[in-house]
């Protein structure tokens, strides 16, 4: 029989800047077994306080537009200027295994053995939004060890991959020039949401379509309602393999916190990060709660619907009814 974990101790070893307790906190904080909630709440309560003093910056972008090489190269970039990096990468599970690759790590092999950095791959599951469900939990985590910079990569560009909008400061659209139409290949959604987009892999005889690129998003991005008040929205482009335009990114961000911390909006930003937390926790406990106490009725209900006895809506109805 395992010994019951010590919150005390594993907190200690969090605070005190241990990458191993760090990751076992993950671990912990991450795990859907019922048993494992307690000690998970217990740890969030302890290191809540110490958390919260990262810049949370947000990443997605198109298939193939290197955001594991641009992670990487500011990662690195980063730890140079002396900061401390936490990489939180979320790899899309298989819909029939339910299983991650999980090969971040194997992608950012020299950030990887940079000790200023912390890499930590997790499997999406069924939480849409290109995020893990326990995202939010993992970064305070990561705050509360020091690090002060905070990458969330989700698993890529689409309608549904916006949940990382409402758990980060910045929130960066990656994208590549020369893949065909440049606007078609990401979600206008996505454009409203972002702070800046960053066209990737502007070299050799790809620079001058980069430039292009950059321009026509920024003529695009001028067209529409910034999210952040206050912040006007920009692009840049960048080559993270020759690790050109990174320097010039990060002054970006750190412009947009400058400001946004002067006029209000970044405290703001972080009290509806905390709400938004709270609501999606409340409807995932709704959800679990209702499913346990009416299972019965519930497989009745989708049988009937699987055989044609019920339409969907008349079965929503009479299950909440119930």
């Amino acid at each position: 029989m395992r010994a019951p974990i010590d919150i005390s101790s594993l907190a200690e070893g969090i605070l005190a800047g241990s990458r191993a307790k760090l990751a076992q906190g993950i671990t912990l904080v991450e795990s859907r077994a019922t048993k494992h909630r307690p000690p998970a709440r217990e740890l969030m309560q302890q290191l809540l306080p110490r958390s919260g003093g990262a810049l949370r910056v947000g990443m997605t972008g198109t298939p193939g537009s290197g955001k594991s090489t641009f992670i990487e190269a500011m990662g690195l970039y980063l730890c140079g200027l002396g900061k401390k990096v936490a990489v939180l990468a979320v790899d899309p599970s298989s819909s029939i295994t339910g299983g991650s690759i999980l090969g971040d790590k194997t992608r950012m092999e020299e950030l990887c053995r940079e000790e200023n950095a912390f890499i930590r791959p997790s499997p999406s599951g069924n939480s849409l939004g290109g995020v893990a469900s326990r995202t939010r939990e993992a970064m305070l985590l990561c705050e509360a060890a020091g690090y002060n910079v905070i990458l969330v990569e989700t698993v890529g560009v689409g309608q549904s991959e916006t949940a990382v909008r409402t758990m980060t400061d910045f929130f960066l659209l990656l994208q590549i020039a020369g893949g065909g139409d440049d606007l078609q290949g990401i979600k206008k959604g996505v454009i409203e949401l972002a702070d800046a987009i960053v066209v990737n892999k502007a070299d050799g005889e790809n620079k001058a379509r980069a430039r292009r690129a950059r321009i026509e998003f920024t003529r695009v991005m001028h067209m529409l309602r910034p999210f952040t008040p206050g912040w006007k929205p920009r692009a840049l482009t960048c080559s993270a393999l020759e690790n050109e335009g990174i320097e010039e990114i990060w002054e970006m961000i750190q412009n947009f916190r400058e400001e946004l911390t002067q006029s209000g909006v970044f405290e703001q930003r972080r009290r509806e990060q905390n709400i938004d937390w709270f609501r999606s926790l409340l409807q995932q406990s709704v959800f679990d709660r209702f499913s346990a106490e009416h299972k019965t009725a519930i497989k009745e209900i989708e049988s009937a619907v699987g055989q044609g006895e019920l339409p969907v809506s008349s079965a929503l109805d009479a299950l909440l009814g119930e």
